[in-house]
């Protein structure tokens, strides 16, 4: 009975799709109109994201709408890449490139060359009365908006690349920026909750730079665990206005967080926020947590392109686009805005097809190798502090390469070892050290300036190819 109702359920969702495909490709509106109209409302709705970034908004009820905006920017701008994509590529030079390298693997059906056009209309139809929807419900949110305060600029925070600024977090930001700004009771604070590498020691810097903020405290406070009975009863808190930020890189304290926090609390004014990787701090607040999430797929993939293409305009390189897509996705599945940096650092430097597609399918390949090696995927395996196997990063690969994730509290690494950023050792396998070194995968361009360093073993050691390795603690070097 069971197979003959999901049998009969798959016939009709089967034929509801169909009959949809087929009503949306036989639309009365040609595609080129619907492209300029999506080109049209994505500038409306840019528009007034980049306008509400910019101004102070207390109201919840906004903060929920401008989500629901830059989810749909994000969204309009994947879908325009998509049609850029399929309506400059020329298949010929894609199957030129396709033959001198291994095929791209898991590309979504939506950006692929060969896909099916009848589901790209309509995504885009989708997209569109997504679009549709934010712009008629704009109006009052605009009215509203021109009421908020406007943040001050400093001259030196117009920068020409978004790399230099913290990307998306719009509705995080302001909650934060609120919760500092307002007047709160003792015994309230924000738990900031997310995982490995998703931007919360970034946003936490970001808000703190804000002039009012920096105005409402005479001292702010970088704190982790270990320092918390230190400072419990120290005269920094008991002689001003104090903002602690506490990060907690491990399961904390309950006992040391009382004191400190107690003693916090006696001071009118003063606030504290917490930094965790785990659920578990969410009860050391009293109020809703600040959850980070990664970013979704859309975002990464405008970020991406934005990153690897700099001063370079996208739409002259439509082959270019499509391999960005899929390393957008790469990024995605490995849950870190740090592996879209990486690598855009690294293909902004050579604007190549064949350049770009030789680095994607080796990021492929080494997250294949690790899996079948260790049988967890990178995500986990940086998590854990396991080794991975990059080896094949290398274009001519000498020796085995391995490194140490960089995870969990601060170290300063040392120093008498040689420092390699990975954008030198890809673009240049000869700037390789013998013996053991730091490989930096990537320096933040915003505060607090975090430089992800990895221990790389030396190798001559034979170390055992099925045996992780144990993690070691992340390591900052200053900026």
């Amino acid at each position: 009975m069971d197979l003959a109702v999901s049998a009969v359920t798959g016939e009709l969702l089967g034929r509801f799709i169909s009959f949809l495909l087929s009503k949306y490709s036989s639309h009365e509106i040609p595609q080129e109109k619907q492209l300029e109209k999506l080109q049209q409302l994505l500038l409306r709705v840019c528009t007034v994201v980049e306008e509400a970034d910019s101004r102070y908004i207390t109201n919840s009820g906004m903060l929920m709408q401008l989500k629901l905006l830059a989810d749909a920017m994000y969204r309009g701008h994947h879908v325009m890449d998509m049609f850029r994509c399929r309506t400059h590529t020329q298949q010929n030079l894609i199957d030129q490139v396709s033959n001198q390298f291994p095929p791209l693997k898991r590309f979504r059906a939506i950006v692929d060359a060969s896909g099916n056009d009848k589901a790209r209309y309509l995504e885009l139809h989708r997209t569109l009365g997504i679009l549709e929807t934010a712009v008629d419900h704009m109006e009052e949110f605009v009215v509203l908006l021109g009421g908020c305060e406007r943040m001050s600029r400093r001259p030196y925070d117009a920068y020409l690349y978004i790399d230099n600024f913290m990307f998306g977090r719009h509705t995080e930001k302001q909650r934060l920026l609120n919760f500092l700004l307002e007047y709160n009771p003792p015994g309230l604070q924000p738990p900031i909750i997310g995982g490995l590498s998703v931007g919360k020691k970034t946003l936490v810097a970001h808000v703190c730079a804000d002039e009012r903020v920096q105005s409402q405290f005479s001292t702010i406070l970088h704190l982790n665990e270990d320092d918390l009975l230190r400072f419990a009863n120290s005269d920094a808190l008991l002689s001003s206005k104090v903002l602690a930020v506490v990060e907690f890189v491990s399961d904390v304290n309950e006992s040391s967080w009382e004191e400190f926090y107690t003693s916090l609390a006696q001071m009118n004014g003063s606030k504290v926020i917490t930094i965790s990787r785990f659920r578990k701090s969410e009860e050391l607040g009293t109020v809703k947590p600040i959850l980070l999430e990664n970013h979704s797929y859309e975002e990464l993939s405008y970020l991406f392109k934005t990153l690897a293409f700099g001063s370079a305009n996208p739409q002259d390189y439509p082959h270019l686009l499509q391999i960005a897509e899929e390393f957008a996705m790469q990024s995605q599945l490995r849950g870190s805005i740090i592996a879209a940096n990486i690598f855009a650092d690294v293909l902004r430097r050579k604007l190549d097809v064949k350049f770009w597609r030789c680095t994607l399918n080796r990021c492929i390949t080494v997250a294949e190798k690790n899996f079948s090696l260790y049988g967890e995927d990178l995500k986990l395996l940086f998590q854990q502090g396991q080794r991975i196997d990059i080896t094949n990063f290398a274009s001519s690969p000498a020796a085995p390469l391995h490194i140490i994730p960089c995870i969990g509290a601060t170290k300063v690494p040392r120093n008498d070892l040689p420092m390699v950023t990975f954008r030198e050792l890809l673009l240049d396998p000869t700037v390789r050290p013998k013996g053991e070194f730091n490989l930096v995968s990537w320096e933040s361009r915003l505060p607090p300036y975090t430089s992800f360093v990895h221990f790389v073993p030396d190798c001559a050691q034979d170390i055992p190819e099925d045996k992780p390795l144990s993690g070691r603690k992340r390591r900052e070097v200053p900026s």
